[in-house]
């Protein structure tokens, strides 16, 4: 392990050990001071999120976007607070935390004996509302995450979301895509952030009118198991209580290839997350590159010719 790493792994720790135990209030105003003090430095993070944000609001002058920009950074400061803080959270707190919208369409498609997919961008505090699933729905479920450096700091993400009552697969190794369907085929639950794929498999989309790439599992997913796809959008107010909707399900087409009735999916769900993320666009952490024309300067915008 690099000395990086080892750094890396020993904030993550801290973060965990330390931030559970203060009040609240203190780990709001922490995250808070924490949040502005990583704007003020504009570091490349911060700059991406900018610029991020000026697709979803084009047009937006640069006082609006640096505006927007602090409001993303207290928004993420408070994933991370809130996070660190879940193991310690009663039942009831976490139960009070998180207070979602056509739930209907979750609890009607569980009901029903049939596996269910969720799929998420990385909007508010997904792990709050994972942890709101299994401890009000009393509800299990399956979910990805990507393995990260160093080992020891996957694996404590990995412990962190088993002890929210989450079953977690490794993104790589290639068996996650057969675990999964065998989840939902035994009428199960899985939940998958959904909104970044920068791999090779990725589906493009059109997404805020330029072309970006996203995860093909989670329609791959309802095609070859006959789960119920659900788009899922997150937010915060000014109360301690995450909001949240559960979108209407994403149907399978009727006719078309494999490959065709994917992309028409999962340009869906990059529809619904596009309608989230226009609502509340502090909440959504993309810290990173998402568009193709980000990742590769050369491109053209979607419409363009090469």
């Amino acid at each position: 392990m690099t000395a990086a790493d080892r750094l890396t792994d020993t904030l993550y720790g801290l973060g965990w050990s330390t931030v559970k135990k203060l009040p609240e209030p203190a780990a709001v105003r922490l995250g808070r001071t924490i949040a502005d003090l990583a704007w003020k430095q504009r570091g490349k993070g911060v700059r991406r999120l900018e610029s991020n944000y000026a697709r979803v609001l084009p047009g937006a002058s640069p006082e609006r976007l640096a505006e927007l920009s602090r409001a993303g950074m207290r928004s993420y400061l408070r994933y991370w607070m809130e996070s660190f803080r879940l193991p310690a959270w009663s039942a009831e707190r976490v139960k009070a935390g998180f207070d979602p919208k056509d739930l209907h369409f979750l609890t009607d498609g569980l009901a029903a004996g049939r596996g269910v997919v969720l799929a998420l961008p990385h909007l508010a505090n997904w792990d709050l509302a994972g942890a709101w699933v299994t401890t009000k729905l009393e509800t299990p479920f399956t979910t990805v995450a990507e393995r990260l450096k160093p080992e020891s700091l996957y694996d404590r993400f990995v412990a962190y979301r088993e002890g929210l009552g989450m079953e977690v697969l490794p993104h790589s190794g290639g068996s996650a895509f057969g675990t999964l369907a065998r989840r939902l085929r035994d009428g199960g639950l899985v939940c998958l952030v959904a909104d970044r794929d920068l791999s090779a498999s990725g589906v493009e989309v059109t997404f805020f009118g330029e072309t970006a790439r996203m995860p093909a599992g989670p329609s791959l997913l309802a095609q070859q198991t006959g789960a119920l796809l659900l788009p899922v959008t997150l937010w915060y107010d000014d109360s301690p209580v995450m909001r949240g909707r559960v979108h209407a399900p994403i149907e399978v087409p009727a006719s078309g290839t494999r490959v065709e009735k994917t992309s028409v999916m999962t340009q869906a769900l990059a529809d619904a997350f596009a309608t989230g993320i226009a609502d509340h666009p502090e909440d959504w952490h993309m810290l990173q590159r998402l568009w193709l024309k980000d990742l590769d300067p050369a491109r053209p915008p979607a419409g363009g010719t090469a």
